[in-house]
C-alpha cells in the first residue's frame, strides 16, 4: 500500500467480499487511500506494514472474530491508538458494551445510513487529525523548550565566566593595591618615630589613614563580589555576642582613640548567642562602628547591643551623634528597601557589604535616627 502523507488511510476487515465491495464504494475520496482485509491475522499483518488513520472491523469473521482483532490491535504499542469502529450486524446489547470493553472507538450495526456512517468515520479521522497536529505542536514545542534551555545554559556559562573574570580582576587588583599601600602603611609608621615636626607628623598620619581607608575599600569590594557571586561560604556557629563586639571594639582601638570615643556594650540576656558566620558578622559591625567613627565628633559614645526580637535577635549599633539628615536617611532606606546602590560619604560601598552579609544570613537592615538624637542601624537575624 503506498502511503501519502496528507491522505486518511483506512483499513476494512470483513470475510466477506461483498460487504468490502460496497463500502469501498461509498467511502473512496480523492484524499482517501483504502486497504482491505478478508481475515483478522491479514488484518494484523496489514497493521504491521502500514500505518493506518482508522479502521473498520467486522465482528463476525471466521478463525479470528473481530473481538480478539481489537484486543490484539490494542495490546501492541504501534496500533493501539488507532480508531476501530465495529460494523457488524451484531445488534444484542451484551455485544455492543463488549465491543467497547475490547477497546473500539465506536460501534455500527448493520444495515447502517451511509450518511451516518461518514459522520461517524469523519469524527473519528478529525480527532486522529487534532491528535497528529497537537503531537507536532507538542514536539515543536518541546524541541523550542530545549532550544531555549540550551541558550540558557550557554549564557548562565558565560555569565559564571563573566563572574570569575570579574572575581580574579578583583583579587588582582586588591593584591596589587594592598601590597604596596601595607609597604607605605609600615614605612609610614617609622618616619613617624624619627620626626619630631608636628606638622609632619600630621602630614604622616594623614598618608597612614588615606592608606588603611584604600586597603579597606578593596577588601570591601571583594566582599561584595564573593557575597553577590555566591563564591563566599556562610559558616554558621553559635557565636557570644559580647566576644564578637570586644573583638570589633579591638580592632578599632586606634581610630576610637584617635577621637576620644567610648562604645558600651549592652547584650540581653535572652539574646547572647547568634548563629552565624562569626567573620562576616564581626566585618559588618567593624564597618558599622567605622561609619560611626568617621561621623562623631571628639568624645562621642557608640553603643553595641542586642536585643531579642519575635523571630530572632537584632543587633543594633547607635551613637549620639547628629544623625542622619532626612535627605541621607531617605536614600539610604531606599536602598536598604528596593537594593539601588547610595552613594554617601562613608556610606556606599560600606553598607552594601553589610545589606549582602545580612542577606547571607536570611537576615535584612533597617535604619534609623533614635528619638533622643543619633543614627542607628539594626541588624536583624531570623532564628
Amino acid at each position: 500500500m503506498q502511503q501519502n502523507s496528507n491522505s486518511e488511510r483506512l483499513l476494512i476487515v470483513d470475510d466477506l467480499p461483498k460487504n468490502i465491495q460496497i463500502l469501498g464504494k461509498l467511502l473512496t475520496s480523492p484524499n482517501r487511500e483504502i486497504a482491505y482485509a478478508l481475515s483478522g491475522s491479514e488484518a494484523l499483518r496489514l497493521t504491521s506494514e502500514n500505518d493506518f488513520d482508522l479502521i473498520l472491523l467486522d465482528i463476525m469473521m471466521p478463525e479470528m472474530d473481530g473481538f480478539e482483532v481489537c484486543v490484539k490491535l490494542k495490546k501492541d504499542k504501534r496500533t493501539a491508538s488507532i480508531p476501530i469502529i465495529f460494523l457488524t450486524a451484531k445488534t444484542e446489547p451484551d455485544e455492543i458494551v463488549k465491543g467497547f470493553e475490547c477497546g473500539a472507538n465506536d460501534y455500527i450495526t448493520k444495515p447502517f445510513n451511509a450518511a451516518e456512517l461518514q459522520a461517524r468515520i469523519k469524527t473519528q479521522l478529525d480527532l486522529v487529525k487534532n491528535k497528529k497536529l497537537l503531537q507536532l505542536l507538542n514536539q515543536n514545542l518541546e524541541e523550542k523548550v530545549a532550544q531555549r534551555t540550551e541558550e540558557l545554559q550557554k549564557a548562565n556559562r558565560q555569565l559564571s565566566h563573566l563572574e570569575k573574570a570579574k572575581s580574579d580582576f578583583l583579587n588582582i587588583i586588591s593584591h596589587e593595591l594592598r601590597t604596596p599601600l601595607n609597604g607605605i602603611i609600615g614605612i609610614t609608621a617609622l618616619l613617624k618615630q624619627n620626626i619630631e615636626d608636628e606638622e609632619q607628623k600630621e602630614y604622616l598620619d594623614y598618608l597612614k589613614s588615606s592608606s588603611e581607608r584604600l586597603v579597606r575599600f578593596s577588601e570591601t569590594a571583594l566582599l561584595i563580589t564573593a557575597l553577590q557571586s555566591s563564591n563566599q561560604k556562610i559558616e554558621l556557629f553559635d557565636i557570644a555576642l559580647e566576644s564578637l563586639f570586644e573583638m570589633a571594639i579591638d580592632e578599632l582601638q586606634a581610630a576610637l582613640d584617635e577621637k576620644s570615643l567610648s562604645v558600651n556594650i549592652d547584650v540581653h540576656p535572652e539574646a547572647k548567642l547568634l548563629s552565624a558566620d562569626a567573620d562576616l558578622l564581626r566585618k559588618s559591625i567593624c564597618i558599622l562602628v567605622e561609619n560611626a567613627i568617621s561621623h562623631l565628633p571628639s568624645r562621642g559614645k557608640i553603643t553595641l547591643s542586642s536585643k531579642k526580637a519575635p523571630q530572632g535577635i537584632t543587633i543594633e549599633v547607635h551613637d549620639n551623634g547628629p544623625g542622619f539628615s532626612e535627605e541621607v536617611l531617605s536614600r539610604l532606606q531606599d536602598f536598604m528597601l528596593q537594593g539601588q546602590l547610595t552613594i554617601e560619604q562613608g556610606f556606599g560601598l560600606s553598607l552594601a557589604a553589610v545589606k549582602l552579609i545580612a542577606k547571607a544570613h536570611n537576615g535584612n537592615v533597617t535604619i534609623k535616627n533614635m528619638d533622643a538624637g543619633g543614627a542607628c542601624i539594626q541588624l536583624h537575624f531570623i532564628q
